[in-house]
């Protein structure tokens, strides 16, 4: 492990947490992973930092309006308990296995993301705001692989406020970061307990991915959110894609 490539993981990372609501595991575990560290610490070691770094940016957010509390309050009823399911569950599947999944899972997130959101869905999505048991239930359903990828859900939630829920991009990102920061505390403990955080590297990693977390929710204030969406969909395609192929057939 090399410290400076940790730090570096943490900015980058940080820096998507400002800007789209995602980061966590899904980008930290490959970069980490990239910077030596095992399968299972690469997935665990980020979540000390996920949770103030999460803090940091919905604070921005939430000063901006850009937070629908109703849905974060739903998606922690349903969230939280899945989320310790999975990540007790996760002991039963490889490490190796969950690197690749991560990276799958972001590029099949990506192509749909990508496409333009209709008027009609965006207003279907603000009707199913109002069923709380479906939002408890999209939420069970994301807390699950939250907790088996060791991730705090936000390359899941933004989809689905986006697609499901009809939130806008920024609003989708600032309700990611409330929920992330109380949805990645059961699963922090849970793994922490299974031992698989590496506390030097998760130190290291907080350093770099704080001051990025909000510096660039601030920054991102200025963008227009159909331009910050096609870019998180862009982003999830491109890195899913190298991660994969570098996992699968350079190492």
């Amino acid at each position: 492990m090399h410290w400076i490539a940790v730090v570096a993981s943490g900015v980058v990372v940080g820096t998507l947490f400002g800007f789209f609501g995602v980061g966590g595991s899904s980008f930290a575990t490959p970069l980490l992973s990239l910077s030596g560290l095992s399968g299972f610490a690469a997935v665990a070691s980020p979540l000390p930092a996920t949770i103030p770094s999460a803090v940091v940016g919905a604070r921005e957010y939430s000063q901006s309006g850009q937070v629908d509390w109703d849905v974060a309050r739903w998606t922690l009823v349903g969230g939280v308990p899945a989320t310790i399911v999975g990540a007790l569950l996760s002991q039963l599947v490889g490490g190796a296995a969950l690197l690749i999944a991560s990276g799958i899972v972001l590029g099949a997130v990506g192509v749909r993301v990508l496409r333009p959101i209709s008027a009609e869905r965006i207003a279907a999505g603000h009707l199913r705001r109002g069923k709380p048991g479906l939002i408890v239930a999209v939420a069970v359903g994301i807390g699950l692989f939250t907790g088996l990828l060791a991730n705090g859900g936000g390359f899941l939630l933004v989809p689905a406020y986006l697609l499901i829920f009809g939130l806008s991009m920024r609003a989708a990102s600032g309700t990611s970061l409330v929920v992330i920061a109380a949805l990645t505390i059961p699963t922090l403990v849970t793994h922490w307990a299974l031992g698989h955080i590496d506390w030097a590297a998760a130190f290291l990693f907080m350093a770099g991915s704080i001051p990025a977390s909000w510096a660039a929710s601030r920054y991102s204030q200025r963008f227009r959110s159909d331009h910050l969406q096609r870019a998180f969909g862009i982003l999830l395609i491109l890195f899913s894609v190298w991660f994969v192929a570098y996992r699968l057939f350079l190492r």
